[in-house]
């Protein structure tokens, strides 16, 4: 067991002890995330926390849906609680998802989200264009997108 000294140093190998965490990798624009490779039956967890990020809400927002504890929901997705029937309809309820979404495999849940947003002209229209782009392109168009979300202009 390695003791901290003012220095941050270990006393014994003098090997600095302070853990240096790497940069976070940018993430690519994506429509709905990659499907997770995880094995097993149902994945409620992972579907849970899937639909809850591609509907951009916080934990505690799909709570306050549910009106249920944060926690509870960070259990569920995290593996340490089966939501009960009641649950999972509430659950579906507060995504705005059918139950059936939330106990599809991942690959067939990625392929139904992808279907339905390239309904939309727009987006599909968006997705051709970006799929052409590289990743400081992606970057630079995406952060136009939300200058014009927000509301401001550039003046040129």
């Amino acid at each position: 067991m390695q003791f901290r000294t003012a220095n941050a140093l270990c006393r014994r190998c003098h090997k600095c002890l302070e853990v240096e965490e790497p940069e976070p990798a940018p993430t690519p624009l994506a429509l709905v995330p990659p499907p997770s490779t995880q094995e097993g039956g149902l994945q409620v967890a992972h579907a849970v926390r899937d639909l809850r990020h591609v509907r951009n809400l916080s934990q505690r927002q799909l709570a306050a849906r549910m009106g249920v504890p944060r926690t509870y929901i960070s259990k569920i997705e995290n593996g340490k609680a089966m939501p009960t029937l009641s649950s999972l309809d509430r659950l579906a309820r507060a995504l705005q998802v059918d139950i059936s979404a939330l106990l599809r495999d991942a690959n067939t849940r990625h392929r139904d989200e992808t279907a339905v947003l390239m309904t939309d002209p727009f987006l599909a229209e968006i997705a051709t264009y970006t799929s052409q782009l590289d990743e400081l392109q992606r970057s630079i168009f995406l952060n136009h997108v939300r200058e014009l979300a927000a509301g401001r202009r550039r003046t040129a």
